[in-house]
């Protein structure tokens, strides 16, 4: 447990944040800086946020505290209302492509002429010339090797890591502005959801969980298995867990990597029920976690 101390540190205190940014990664971000201590605002355009329209319910979680208005900043009001809130702001959190904030006179170039101390944390789908490809969570993990059938992921992974390299990159443009004492300015930080993707994907990239890898089913200790009245997903990786796994289910020696081995685990789990293995787990220290069918 942390320390009361890092517990209630606020590192973004005193700081604003704006955000243009619709969707997901962009209000996750958000909802990650105003956990930080940061004031967040955000200017929604007339329609609303699109998340607001399918889930209610996640819009809500995610714009928790948040100081929401709207504006048009396809007009004259919409831009005067846009650059007041600038002209307040210390990070300025876009989700547009590049040629979108050229339209609304927003590209970095411009704010930094005009909002020398801003910084801009611009969250696209891909990095530079292809950061006006369009693609979504789904094309970004593809890319990444982590659609490895037809069923869909079970999480957004490269919007949810998307928006943790956000709220990271909002950290950063504060860290570099106080480094810069007197001639302080702000910085363009891109954060690429691809990128995200990638960073989630090294795992499989080293080996790790391809089949053949030790937590991609090649090690009998670390899978999901059927059981009598379920599914249990053990993960007793470290030689000292799979040995209580083995010595709990009869098999030996316990080599892990063995089919017979698999195969004798999976015999004994399937003819158990979840309460019986939950008390194995917790009477010989063996990580497992049982699931509903």
């Amino acid at each position: 447990m942390p320390s009361p101390a890092a517990s209630s540190f606020q590192p973004l205190t005193g700081v604003r944040v704006l955000s243009l940014a619709l969707n997901l990664p962009g209000p996750a971000a958000l909802l990650r800086c105003r956990g930080m201590g940061a004031t967040c605002v955000k200017l929604e355009p007339p329609g609303g946020d699109p998340m607001g329209l399918y889930n209610k319910a996640a819009y809500a979680a995610l714009h928790e505290g948040v100081a929401i208005e709207t504006a048009d900043l396809k007009t004259e009001a919409g831009q005067q209302q846009l650059h007041a809130e600038l002209a307040k702001a210390d990070v300025l959190l876009t989700s547009f492509r590049p040629s979108a904030l050229r339209k609304l006179g927003i590209e970095w170039p411009a704010l930094q002429a005009r909002h020398p101390l801003l910084s801009q944390v611009a969250i696209v789908g891909a990095p530079g010339e292809r950061a006006e490809e369009p693609g979504h969570d789904l094309t970004y993990l593809a890319e990444s090797g982590l659609v490895t059938g037809t069923e869909l992921p079970p999480t957004l992974y490269a919007d949810m890591g998307g928006a943790l390299l956000a709220s990271e990159a909002v950290l950063k443009a504060m860290l570099l502005r106080a480094q810069g004492g007197d001639k302080a300015e702000g910085v363009y930080l891109e954060v690429a959801l691809n990128a995200s993707a990638d960073w989630l994907a090294l795992p499989r990239t080293w080996g790790l969980t391809q089949p053949a890898g030790a937590v991609g089913g090649a090690h009998a200790g670390y899978r999901v298995y059927p059981c009598a009245d379920g599914r249990v997903a053990v993960a007793a990786l470290e030689p000292h867990f799979a040995a209580r796994l083995c010595e709990a289910a009869g098999v030996a020696p316990p080599d892990m990597m063995a089919a017979a081995t698999h195969e004798a685990l999976a015999a004994w789990l399937a003819a158990r029920t979840r309460a019986q293995l939950e008390a194995m787990g917790r009477e010989r220290d063996v990580p497992l976690l049982t699931l509903a069918g």
